[in-house]
């Protein structure tokens, strides 16, 4: 490491709409506030966020690098070098922690790639929050991402992952779009084993937060809103 570089901070944002501190360090804002260069998932809700938590911060003095599925591969790889000009950047996820299912990962990459510092900061993890809230296996767990979205294809997956969480003792958690939980959690009920544990993990952190582990046998008489509501889902199989 050059201490003449920059450094690549990972700054943590809120898992939805609520007041920044009530659940990030002053550490967070300290940064935001000392920053002046960025890598976003999306302008304008980095521009919000970063005016929430520091709202004396100048937006004019603001260098946003947009990192989305429309970023040219090209373009990516100088959003770092600024930082061989001795100028630090920070990365700033949608939601939670960057380059945990984030695509903020490709840059930290690089950063190591280039011999940069990388500085992760404490923030909250949905993953990792709803784990620790699940009461399943903490010691062996495997993150998944999303299942396939055609019917047969996740069907295979949910019984794949099922199938190796009774093998492994592992516990399995994968998230789904949103707009699609529904169909997800219809899914699952219908093709998991009834004794199959079953965590459903929404809204975390914020005020309509509903986090419940049961057996596929018990959500069977449960209903429950899950549409457009950010949600983990976890299963273990024993």
């Amino acid at each position: 490491m050059n201490d003449e570089y920059g450094k690549v901070y990972l700054i943590p944002t809120t898992l939805g709409d609520n007041e920044p501190l009530e659940v990030l360090p002053l550490s967070v804002k300290k940064m935001v506030e000392q920053l002046q260069y960025f890598i976003v998932e999306n302008e304008k809700s980095a521009r919000r966020f970063i005016k929430k938590i520091s709202p004396k911060k100048s937006q004019s003095s603001l260098h946003l690098f947009v990192l989305d599925k429309y970023t040219d591969a090209y373009e990516s790889k100088h959003f770092l070098d600024i930082c061989f000009k001795g100028f630090n950047i920070g990365i700033l996820s949608e939601a939670g922690v960057p380059a945990i299912a984030d695509p903020g990962a490709s840059i930290v990459k690089q950063a190591h790639q280039l011999k940069l510092q990388v500085v992760p900061l404490v923030g909250p993890s949905s993953i990792l929050l709803a784990m620790m809230a699940s009461g399943m296996n903490g010691q062996n767990f495997a993150f998944n991402g999303y299942l396939p979205i055609d019917t047969v294809e996740r069907k295979a997956a949910i019984k794949g992952l099922e199938n190796k969480s009774k093998e492994l003792n592992q516990t399995q958690v994968f998230i789904e779009t949103p707009y699609r939980n529904e169909k997800m959690f219809t899914s699952l009920l219908q093709n998991l084993t009834l004794t199959t544990q079953l965590c459903v993990a929404t809204d975390i952190s914020l005020q309509t937060e509903y986090i419940r582990t049961m057996s596929v046998k018990e959500w069977k008489g449960q209903k429950i809103d899950l549409h457009k509501r950010p949600t983990i889902f976890i299963l273990h199989k024993f």
